[in-house]
């Protein structure tokens, strides 16, 4: 019986304001929450499925269930923060045998588990073009020798993805506390190699990291680029469509919209009349996108609605947030530079040229409400007519 254990309990707040109302392992891509991407990928791999958590536990267990497909799930808390470590060591009483462990933050593909899991002891590594912001493993022959946490200078490219296949016995070594006061899941590969064969699988699907909100774009717009033609909705006429488009259940397309896939729409949703939806894009169920509104590249969350002469580019829209008529995202700096933004009272560079915002859930924003590059704004918040959001709104 191969099991696996995902961590799910962290708090996370980079990720704010989208976390402030739900666990990041529900916070969706492509209409689907990341955990059950990895669900998804994990069936028919495994028996069964053991979720760490901790923050808004009972909404994740409530949303997630204990049967997914052929997956039996059962959940254990982690009450104290103690790290990836001692996360692990809560399900030491509920491990059998060999067992996979994937970070709740990733969605991984079913290829790369597959590989790994042909293996007693492995890791998924993915070359990377920065490997300082990463911990990497040093390989020979595939073969892990050892990991590196954040080298300032280069010892290797191949990034941990935070996919490792154990058995029971890695927990007859005792981990103790690393100079930030965690006990880190790392070293108990520090320990393995030194007495197995740890074999280091490269990424050969994808490896989608949400470290940062804007990082759900990124990923939004890996993951839809494979979709199929799907309708399940209805298409007046005189809509025109050109790329690849899911359409849910009950969802209508209404005359003089015009699409560019490709596009994911979910459930009961009213799309135009006369609207502009541009690649990459998510709109998630329930949702009402009007007249004259140009969204591009963004995720629409479920319950959202942008219903007449706005323009959404590269953003992420919260659950249940409606956005006044005229609401404008700028998504492009005038310097051409790279778009910044506030995390955890730092400037971050968010790596992206075009960025817009991010708008957390149950926000309602005033008529001719302008958003700068890179701004957030917290849930909850109501702005004013022709207010101009120079800097992220927070909510005290």
């Amino acid at each position: 019986m191969t099991q696996a254990v995902i961590l799910a309990a962290g708090k996370s707040t980079r990720t704010w304001p989208l976390t402030l109302t739900q666990p990041k392992p529900l916070l969706k891509v492509m209409n689907r929450e990341i955990i059950r991407h990895n669900l998804d990928a994990l069936q028919g791999l495994v028996d069964e499925v053991i979720v760490i958590v901790g923050f808004m536990k009972d909404m994740l267990i409530k949303e997630i269930g204990h049967k997914q497909g052929t997956l039996r799930i059962q959940y254990v808390e982690q009450k104290s923060q103690l790290g990836t470590g001692h996360a692990l060591n809560c399900v030491e009483p509920l491990i059998k045998d060999r067992f996979l462990v994937i970070g709740g933050d990733d969605i991984f593909s079913r290829i790369d588990i597959e590989s790994c899991l042909k293996h007693k002891y492995a890791v998924l590594g993915c070359k990377v073009e920065n490997p300082s912001r990463f911990g990497v493993f040093i390989v020979d022959n595939q073969e892990v020798k050892e990991i590196v946490e954040k080298p300032e200078k280069f010892v290797s490219d191949i990034a941990n993805t935070g996919l490792y296949v154990f058995d029971k016995e890695v927990f007859t070594h005792k981990l103790k506390k690393s100079p930030r006061g965690e006990y880190e899941i790392v070293d108990y590969i520090t320990v393995l190699v030194k007495k197995e064969s740890v074999v280091c699988e490269e990424v050969k699907g994808h490896w989608l990291s949400v470290g940062y909100p804007w990082d759900l774009i990124t990923v939004n717009n890996t993951l839809v680029s494979t979709i199929e033609n799907i309708t399940h909705g209805e298409i007046e006429k005189n809509v025109t469509i050109h790329g690849k488009v899911v359409i849910g259940k009950n969802s209508k397309i209404l005359s003089g919209s015009y699409i560019e896939g490709n596009i994911v729409i979910g459930d009961n949703c009213k799309i135009g009349p006369n609207c502009y939806l541009r690649g990459n894009t998510s709109i998630g169920s329930n949702c009402h996108i009007g007249q004259s509104v140009e969204i591009k590249n963004s995720i629409i969350m479920d319950r959202a609605k942008v219903p007449h002469l706005s323009y959404i580019g590269d953003s992420v829209i919260g659950e249940n947030s409606n956005l006044g008529a005229g609401t404008i995202t700028a998504n492009l700096r005038h310097d051409n530079k790279n778009v910044q933004s506030i995390v955890k009272h730092r400037v971050v560079d968010t790596g992206l040229r075009k960025f817009g915002a991010i708008v957390a859930d149950n926000v309602h924003t005033g008529i001719n409400t302008m958003i700068y590059p890179g701004r957030k704004i917290w849930p909850g918040i109501n702005t004013k007519p022709g207010e101009k959001i120079f800097k992220d709104r927070v909510k005290q």
